[in-house]
């Protein structure tokens, strides 16, 4: 990942705004930017301890104090296979450059935290000498990376365990995901007698990714009844916002902050949790505490419950035989592998019980033209009539869906709505190809409405399927 100074300064502030204690804020002496950046955020006067990543050596470890860290996250390699491949250091030369290292961060008055690197695959008793050698020398705390992600849940709870009984000062775990074990493995740790987890937004990070913060938060405060310190109601915000400047999309199925994380189609689940939210969810971790909404969806599995509260929620009663009928049609177009969308709903309902369920078209698209090449920036400008006034505005994007979608959404501001999730699949071939666009859109209150449009131009379809999903939003009662 590569973040702009900005996005790094406003990543930062929505850590220290979820209590992170400390903030790794980049490796100073990997660019003039970074350095900078990194002085930027130890300037910002944040409750987190602002940390930089520094090798054994004295440059990187100088670049981190010139950017005014209060701690120096220093590493070094102490597996076989790294030490002689990468460094060509003996063991002895690791120690000693290692105790070097630490003493001359301490000497310049810093916090220091030192990382033997691939300490999953260093011999045990050699990976105990460094630590307790750099103990000595004034280390304050220090780190076992899981550097490749090979190590077991059993292994890393013993690991940090043997590591326990010789070090005294604070044991951080660093894991990676290649296996799938990251945030198994730092909740393990924990066990072993770890006090700090480092953790990525996302799980962000080389090759498969790290531990994920929310994951990772949300088992300890949970599971394990550890206080974490971190304002859990801000997990989904942020995570959205590490998603947004990352330009990665968050699975729907990503747990804790993921669209579907608590969200259900069944109409056994549906029908349980309607009724009582324990009883398909895990009930000591509700959609609230970490920022989220319980969403009912639609699909061949639904029942009649989740069909009737998501009408009555829009202001709809239809009667028990119209019920059934707009059920029906629901799970109809759901065997015919569609994914059914709010708006496919409403128009069904409108269908099944008359115009008293159609919804007044309260935004209208009245043109859209878009500008893009390979020397110009992608632009959209939009005319729309929004409760019969008419708004025109242009926005620049990433490329002209982009810049469609956020011209619109500029246009139409109100309550908040926001585009939270935007899908696309070709129906057809060729290079004419009718495309088919899903939207999800939030308002300000935290629902959304999902709906979908298919043509030959895919701005169009993706404005069109905004629009409607905007408009059906905004008929929701309690959007004036």
């Amino acid at each position: 990942m590569s973040f702009t100074q900005d996005k790094k300064l406003e990543i930062a502030r929505a850590l220290d705004r979820l209590g992170v204690q400390v903030i790794e804020a980049g490796f100073p002496i990997s660019s003039a930017g970074d350095k900078a950046s990194v002085k930027e955020i130890a300037g910002l006067g944040l409750n987190a301890t602002v940390c930089g990543l520094a090798r054994v050596i004295k440059a990187d470890i100088d670049a981190c104090i010139d950017a005014d860290v209060s701690m120096v996250h220093t590493f070094v390699s102490t597996s076989d296979i790294q030490r002689i491949n990468t460094i060509k250091k003996s063991r002895e030369e690791v120690i000693d450059i290692s105790v070097e290292m630490v003493e001359y961060i301490k000497r310049h008055g810093q916090k220091c935290l030192f990382s033997a690197m691939d300490a999953t695959r260093t011999d045990v008793d050699y990976l105990l000498q460094v630590y307790k050698a750099v103990e000595d020398a004034g280390a304050d705390a220090i780190n076992v990376p899981d550097t490749v992600g090979v190590a077991a849940p059993p292994a890393m709870r013993w690991l940090v365990g043997e590591i326990s009984k010789t070090v005294k000062i604070p044991i951080a775990v660093h894991c990676h995901n290649d296996f799938g074990l990251a945030v198994a493995n730092s909740l393990a740790a924990v066990e072993g007698g770890a006090s700090q987890i480092q953790v990525t937004l996302n799980s962000l990070g080389e090759r498969a990714g790290n531990a994920d913060m929310a994951q990772t938060v949300m088992s300890l405060e949970a599971i394990y009844g550890v206080k974490t310190g971190i304002d859990t109601k801000h997990l989904v915000e942020t995570a959205r916002l590490a998603e947004r400047f990352s330009g990665v999309p968050l699975a729907p199925t990503f747990p804790v902050v993921g669209a579907n994380a608590f969200s259900h189609e069944s109409g056994i689940h549906s029908h349980g949790v309607i009724k009582e939210s324990k009883t398909f969810e895990p009930g000591i971790m509700t959609p609230e505490m970490v920022g989220h909404m319980r969403r009912l969806v639609l699909g061949k599995h639904t029942g009649k419950h989740a069909v009737k509260k998501l009408l009555n929620d829009a202001g709809l009663d239809p009667s028990d035989d119209e019920l059934n009928q707009i059920l029906e049609r629901v799970k109809d177009l759901g065997d015919k592998g569609k994914k059914v969308t709010d708006v496919d709903l409403y128009a069904i309902t409108e269908a099944v019980m008359g115009d008293v369920a159609a919804a007044e078209k309260r935004i209208v698209l009245e043109e859209l033209s878009v500008m893009c090449g390979n020397k110009v920036t992608p632009t959209a400008t939009v005319r729309v009539t929004v409760d019969g006034k008419s708004y025109t505005g242009a926005m620049t994007g990433i490329g002209p869906v982009d810049a469609a979608m956020k011209a619109v959404e500029r246009m139409v501001d109100g309550n908040g709505m926001r585009l939270r999730d935007f899908r696309i699949e070709a129906i057809t071939g060729g290079s004419d190809a009718m495309a088919e666009v899903m939207v999800g859109v939030e308002d300000g209150k935290g629902r959304m409405v999902t709906a979908r449009a298919a043509r030959e131009d895919i701005v169009q379809a993706s404005v069109e399927a905004l629009i409607s999903a905007m408009n059906r939003l905004a008929a929701r009662p309690g959007n004036g």
